[in-house]
């Protein structure tokens, strides 16, 4: 199935400034699996999204179909044909 995502500006320098991927993954996949698939497509990407324990970076978001990973549950959340995976980074201050 595909899913698409979206990339903050920083992020596409490292996806030959591409903001908007489409990537294929299984019928049952997961984030997790997103996120594998655009680290092993775009290597550098993929290590500004994940540290090196595989978890998502703290000074990131993301987003499935408009609401928070976190609220969903975080990156085993199964997802859907078409389900569109936004990335950005934590916007924070006063």
């Amino acid at each position: 199935m595909e899913v698409t995502v979206h990339l903050h500006g920083v992020l596409s320098r490292y996806t030959d400034d591409q903001r908007h991927l489409a990537v294929e993954v299984p019928e049952d996949a997961t984030v997790d699996h997103v996120l594998d698939a655009l680290a092993q497509r775009y290597p550098g990407a993929g290590r500004r999204v994940r540290d090196e324990t595989g978890s998502i970076r703290q000074h990131l978001n993301l987003f499935v179909d408009g609401q928070q990973l976190r609220e969903l549950g975080g990156a085993d959340l199964r997802l859907h044909p078409g389900a569109e995976l936004l990335i950005l980074p934590a916007v924070s201050g006063g």
